[in-house]
């Protein structure tokens, strides 16, 4: 069946799309190509804005043309990120690998979801939605281990360009398995006299989280933990040089940081059922306060520890977000609505970018965790007070 199909070919996607060993060397490549972390913030601030812009619109796409072809230009543009990065030198060039990675997110992450959830609806399976989210989310992260691994000590004998040329491979395969995927039974049987016109995308959004206030809160906490971890996952290269730990143990300590991530992704299904999501959530932004306060007061090898903490945390976030987006989300409109959570995260990024680069830059990596923290702590308190 088609269900089973697109759900085995998502899961080799998710391995080759992470299976990325330039990703443990990115900062010190960049680096060595003259990048500042400023200049890297400006980067981070390039992607967002594109994502910010293109999200919906590429959402609109995928519901009114095509959920895998979207995938498909998403791959595409995934692998030619990686073949510019081998010749950049310049600022402008990174900024506009950058820009090409806002589209592929863009185009990816909406259509994804929709194409998972309705491929499981199809065969009444939508239940295992949060499952198979947090399992292919598992998936990235083992792939991620692997490229960890083997990419400290790759990078170490052949040098960080032989990284981007394996990652280059690996990102390339995923065009292939797009080419595999089939749009859902549900989505195919969709007439076209029913499909709502191009201006109802956009209002029948804004109706939906008008109608469900409990979904702009949960999307609230999506938001603040989903930014805060991205500096982790951006600038942790950084945070161990300033520890002057060697690059030839990054690829462990990587290692630890995905595996760490695994147990809340494939527990999110269960942890739903045990507690609510605002217990949940609630627990995860006060870690991450207390956390990012920690990194940004304590500069010793401890925050090593609090940093797989952190990781712990956050794993069981996307799953439980998404799940609780996409049960509430009708077919015709998923990949649209579903961008929407896409787009809030990275305007919320934009805002915390600039103020992660200011005091980066003046108080190196321990003052912008220390900027993340109080914003941490100050989406925890606004949360608190939505869910009373």
């Amino acid at each position: 069946m088609n269900t089973f199909v697109n759900i085995r070919l998502l899961y080799a996607y998710s391995f080759f799309h992470s299976l990325i060993p330039a990703y443990v060397i990115e900062r010190l490549f960049w680096e060595d190509r003259g990048m500042t972390v400023l200049m890297v913030i400006y980067t981070e601030i390039i992607y967002a804005a594109t994502i910010v812009v293109l999200e919906v619109p590429t959402g609109i796409l995928a519901d009114k043309w095509s959920r895998k072809n979207l995938i498909l230009v998403s791959a595409a543009l995934g692998s030619m990120e990686f073949l510019i990065l081998l010749f950049s030198t310049e600022f402008w060039h990174f900024a506009a690998v950058v820009f090409l990675a806002g589209v592929s997110k863009s185009a990816f992450s909406g259509a994804a979801n929709a194409l998972l959830y309705d491929s499981l609806k199809a065969s009444g399976l939508e239940h295992r939605f949060e499952k198979d989210l947090g399992y292919l989310d598992a998936v990235g992260f083992f792939a991620a281990i692997l490229a960890a691994l083997s990419g400290s000590l790759l990078a170490t004998k052949f040098g960080f360009e032989f990284n981007y040329w394996l990652s280059y491979a690996a990102s390339s395969l995923c065009i292939i398995l797009a080419f595999g995927l089939t749009e859902p039974v549900l989505f195919k049987l969709r007439e076209t006299n029913h499909e709502p016109p191009l201006k109802e995308y956009l209002t029948g959004s804004i109706n939906f989280f008008k109608a469900k206030p409990e979904v702009c809160v949960v999307l609230l906490s999506g938001m603040a933990t989903g930014a805060a971890i991205n500096y982790i996952y951006e600038f942790w290269q950084l945070y161990l040089d300033r520890l002057t730990i060697p690059v030839m143990y990054f690829g462990v300590f990587s290692a630890g940081i995905m595996v760490l991530s695994l147990p809340g992704s494939l527990l999110a299904h269960w942890l739903i059922g045990k507690f609510s999501h605002a217990k949940l959530l609630t627990a995860v932004l006060v870690i991450l306060t207390c956390g990012f306060s920690y990194l940004a007061t304590i500069k010793g090898y401890t925050g090593l520890a609090v940093v797989y903490l952190i990781c712990l945390a956050s794993g069981m976030v996307n799953p439980i977000v998404t799940g609780f987006l996409h049960h509430r989300i009708d077919t015709d409109m998923r990949a649209t609505i579903d961008s929407f959570q896409s787009l809030s995260l990275n305007a919320f990024q934009i805002i915390t970018g600039i103020g992660f680069g200011f005091f980066a830059g003046h108080f190196d990596i321990f003052g912008g965790y220390g900027f993340i923290a109080i914003l941490c702590a100050i989406s925890l308190s606004i949360f608190i007070r939505f869910i009373k």
